[in-house]
């Protein structure tokens, strides 16, 4: 590959986190960095993790559905401070786990857990699908998601008949600025960036509900099929921009911020090949 892959291109990282990293990249490549981003996390106060876990140690769950190893490693350590972390080890050790997720599967290799279900390839909508076959009614299940609700897989329980559903948020997205979404929106418009890079889905969601409730939802989509590269850190964040319509993504093998900007370059120089 070449040493200026990304020369005269502008590459938008819309993340919020090790943007620095991923910029010193993104220049090393040739190109050009600009920090757009369309999303914050912030940790709930314990006290709001307090309840829903001192109830789960003493009940426990007849499931428990790990979404994310950064919430789960976060309920852990709030567990830890409030002094039932075994007592919430204990509880997950007698519960069936499903997780999403390779991080997920990590916070339970590291923590001497089992899942019994997990995804193929890092999607909610997959995880549904493979706990499918399995029976829930009557039973209690307890979900630890991160940022944000999942009414899908909430709905899903319900129609299994689940007897009890609790969700813990161990984080909340914080929405973007106005004024960031306004600003990425209009240079995606004059095509005066060349590719963004999701590494949430969350990212993809801020920025298509702001388009589509300034009505330019399609013309938006016109600039990622046609000008601008939509580059997605994995297959979640992938599968977010083809809900809203875009067919034209660069995911890299490695779900990984680095791999995500080289993956970036090797699309180019296969297009400059190809003339």
């Amino acid at each position: 590959m070449g040493i200026a892959a990304l020369n005269n291109k502008t590459i938008v990282i819309a993340g919020s986190r090790k943007t620095d990293e991923m910029g010193l990249i993104i220049e090393k490549q040739g190109g050009t960095p600009l920090v757009r981003s369309l999303q914050g996390l912030t940790m709930f106060e314990e006290d709001l993790l307090e309840e829903p876990l001192r109830q789960f140690a003493k009940q426990g769950a007849d499931w428990v559905i790990l979404t994310t190893g950064m919430g789960s490693d976060s309920l852990l350590n709030a567990a830890d401070k409030l002094g039932i972390k075994e007592e919430v080890l204990a509880k997950l050790a007698q519960a069936r786990i499903a997780t999403r997720g390779y991080k997920t599967s990590a916070f339970l290799k590291q923590n001497g857990l089992q899942a019994e279900v997990s995804d193929a390839d890092g999607t909610m909508r997959n995880l549904n699908d493979n706990l499918s076959s399995h029976h829930f009614e009557g039973k209690r299940v307890w979900i630890q998601l991160h940022g944000e609700e999942a009414p899908e897989l909430v709905a899903f329980l319900e129609n299994k008949g689940a007897a009890q559903i609790v969700s813990v948020l161990p984080y909340k997205h914080v929405p973007p600025e106005i004024d960031t979404l306004e600003t990425l929106l209009s240079e995606l418009m004059s095509r005066s960036v060349d590719a963004v890079c999701f590494t949430t889905a969350v990212q993809v969601h801020y920025l298509f509900k702001y388009a589509i409730e300034t009505d330019r939802v399609e013309l938006l989509l016109t600039v990622f099929n046609e000008n601008v590269v939509a580059a997605a850190v994995g297959k979640v964040t992938a599968e977010a921009l083809r809900e809203y319509g875009v067919n034209r993504i660069v995911v890299p093998e490695l779900e990984r911020m680095g791999a995500l900007i080289i993956e970036i370059s090797r699309y180019y120089e296969a297009m400059d090949k190809q003339g």
